[in-house]
């Protein structure tokens, strides 16, 4: 009882929380714009008002899918830790930065520098091709799946990747450098309506697969022999995970670029408020990321007003100190 009340006093306040930081987050930028302006916006928009075209078209999309990006993020982290039973695990460990990498710089080259709403599918296209390429190195005889051997595909894999893209980068002109520059620093700056569409839908599908992997998931963090020894289909569950760990980390980091700490850190803070049961575990996670990367792009906007540093530096910067607690 006390567990529950905790949990939902937990959730009430990230609520809150997420509350303040939509508005903030529409309210703060390179110009500071008045929260009656904000709520105009969204509730009687005036095209004449420059504030107002600038929230609805600029601030407002970015507000979204940093939420959307930072939910996607904080779920995929989940499955992530859950089927390697490594508590330092998370997307990128899987190849999705990498493949995402290479995905970008690929799709720059090829059209001559294009702007997001092409180069986010190739992104997310690089991120699906090497997440199925790491679970099919990391797939063994007896039960489909290795953890040890999923973590160690993915590291090298990604090894691989980067050499391939700084590979790729030497070789492009300026302007597909200037282009993937913006987005490797992992930035909702620039992020417009046209990879709401991406981030949303990945989102979605991702949501459904996890929420239906909850039970299966509770046995597979016991063990292999145990999940196997209550009836789990270890090979079914393996492949809907992965597939959904692909969907959700690739489409957040197409159209966001890599974002460290959030698919690391808000499983392990989501644990320590609703428990191991990942029916709980997932919506909260999904929820705690989603403030903390909204959180760090708002940070981001006000400590170099009225500059910004991207949320993915925000993001690292916060995570170091809390990677190193881990770690110990």
């Amino acid at each position: 009882m006390a567990r529950t009340r905790r949990l939902v006093l937990v959730v009430a306040l990230l609520m809150a929380a997420l509350v303040v930081l939509l508005v903030a987050s529409l309210a703060i930028g390179s110009r500071l714009i008045p929260t009656g302006t904000v709520m105009d916006a969204l509730t009687n928009f005036d095209p004449g008002s420059d504030d107002q075209l600038v929230i609805r078209f600029s601030r407002l999309p970015r507000t979204l899918i940093g939420v959307l990006a930072g939910a996607a993020l904080g779920l995929a982290g989940v499955l992530t830790q859950s089927l390697t039973r490594n508590a330092l695990a998370e997307p990128g460990t899987l190849g999705v930065n990498a493949g995402a990498a290479v995905g970008v710089i690929i799709g720059l080259i090829a059209t001559g520098g294009a702007s997001i709403v092409v180069y986010v599918w190739f992104a997310f296209a690089g991120a699906a091709l090497t997440s199925v390429l790491v679970h099919r190195l990391g797939r063994t005889g007896r039960s489909g799946v290795d953890p040890a051997r999923l973590v160690l595909a993915g590291a090298a894999l990604s090894i691989v990747l980067s050499a391939l893209t700084r590979a790729l980068i030497l070789s492009a002109d300026a302007t597909v450098y200037e282009s993937f520059r913006s987005w490797a620093t992992g930035s909702l700056q620039g992020r417009g309506w046209e990879s709401l569409p991406v981030v949303g839908t990945c989102l979605v599908v991702g949501l459904l697969i996890s929420l239906a992997l909850a039970g299966p998931l509770d046995s597979v963090s016991l063990g292999t022999d145990m999940a196997t020894a209550l009836g789990v289909n270890i090979r079914l569950t393996w492949t809907l995970a992965n597939a959904a760990i692909v969907v959700l980390a690739g489409g957040a980091t197409a159209a966001c670029g890599p974002i460290a700490f959030i698919g690391l850190a808000s499983p392990h803070i989501a644990r320590a408020v609703s428990g191991p049961n990942h029916r709980l575990l997932l919506p909260v996670s999904a929820l705690l990321a989603a403030v903390l990367l909204l959180l760090a792009d708002v940070i981001g906007r006000i400590v170099v007003f009225p500059g910004e540093i991207g949320a993915g530096v925000m993001t690292a910067l916060i995570g170091s100190p809390f990677f190193i607690h881990l770690v110990r």
